[in-house]
């Protein structure tokens, strides 16, 4: 089973393990969005449940309801995002050198970029927790494993380039998650026609060139 089917199967639940029903996932899904509005506003490490309690109009009750802490909150924002990437990630085109397949890749790459754009907040404190070594990044590479897998999947780079797949499909990844989170941290000022054309015609070129 993928990363994706894993997250998207697990059903959601509470605290003490009981499975929610449709008003205890509403309450669930407000403390989450709070949850990622106090990351952006604050990171990781300065938020505090105080913050998400009061940006999502609730008690402290009702958050251990659903948590059992700070950690607990963000490290189930990081698995919704997991999973978004993990999906995406199933749904990457074979990358071939022809017109059709460039503009598969560039719809692709936008669609990562979109991903990017609207969870950067739970990313910056994902991408922050895994270079601290706080368990909230634990995602991280088994993410990274899948969409690097993908990647090797759907490259036919030219064989007198001589390159190894899964070298190459890595280094490409690599490129890609890396580029979209400087652009989101704003790190690179870059549109985003810019940044999607400077990805298929790197890409491109070391496949192809």
């Amino acid at each position: 089973m993928s990363t994706a089917d894993e997250i998207s199967a697990a059903p959601a639940r509470m605290a003490d393990g009981r499975v929610l029903r449709a008003r205890g996932q509403r309450t669930r899904a407000r403390l989450l969005e709070a949850g990622a509005v106090v990351l952006a506003r604050k990171g990781f490490h300065a938020a505090r449940v105080d913050d998400v309690v009061e940006a999502a109009h609730s008690s402290h009750g009702t958050f251990y309801l659903y948590f059992s802490s700070k950690e607990d909150l963000f490290d189930q924002l990081v698995a919704q995002v997991a999973g978004d990437l993990a999906t995406l990630v199933t749904e990457m085109p074979v990358i071939t050198d022809t017109d059709k397949g460039r503009d598969a890749l560039r719809q692709w790459l936008d669609r990562f970029a979109d991903l990017y754009e609207r969870s950067g907040p739970v990313i910056r404190s994902w991408t922050e927790s895994e270079l601290s070594g706080d368990s909230i990044g634990r995602h991280g590479e088994d993410v990274l494993g899948a969409m690097t897998s993908a990647m090797t999947r759907n490259i036919r780079p030219a064989r007198r380039a001589r390159l190894d797949p899964t070298v190459t499909g890595l280094a490409l990844m690599v490129m890609v998650e890396r580029l979209n989170y400087y652009a989101t941290t704003r790190q690179v000022v870059a549109t985003r026609d810019e940044l999607l054309d400077t990805l298929v015609e790197v890409i491109s070129s070391a496949l192809f060139a």
